[in-house]
């Protein structure tokens, strides 16, 4: 039965930034360290991870709301696709992305949810100390 994740993150960039950031697919892949295919416009595909994952754009409300649909090379061919809301909220000098990820597939709902540390929060953290 597919499952919900439900995370947040505090980065210390501004919400407008962090959105720009993770829809600009140049500083998606500096942060992240593959190349990926993302973009703003729905109906866009998205590809990250050396295609690990692979979904859609479905949704954008500038600087506050992206809603994907996605899945990962783990997902059998009968689940259905998951579906990703990150959201972009000003906290203290910083900022908080809020995620929601409904309709993980059980196979891979423990790889997913230590991904977004691994892969992306810890990443985009040490990018932002960086830059």
């Amino acid at each position: 039965m597919p499952r919900l994740i439900r995370l947040a993150a505090v980065l210390p960039a501004s919400p407008d930034r962090l959105f720009d950031m993770y829809l600009d697919p140049v500083q998606h892949a500096a942060i992240t360290g593959a190349p990926v295919t993302i973009s703003a416009q729905p109906g866009a595909p998205f590809r990250a991870h050396e295609g690990a994952i692979s979904g859609t754009i479905l949704q954008v409300v500038p600087k506050r709301l992206v809603v994907q649909s996605w899945r990962s090379i783990h997902f059998a061919a009968g689940d259905i696709d998951s579906t990703l809301v990150l959201t972009f909220w000003p906290q203290g000098d910083g900022a908080r992305i809020e995620l929601v990820h409904v309709n993980v597939a059980d196979q891979d709902f423990a790889g997913a949810s230590q991904g977004w540390e691994k892969y992306y929060w810890t990443p985009w953290r040490e990018y932002l100390a960086q830059s």
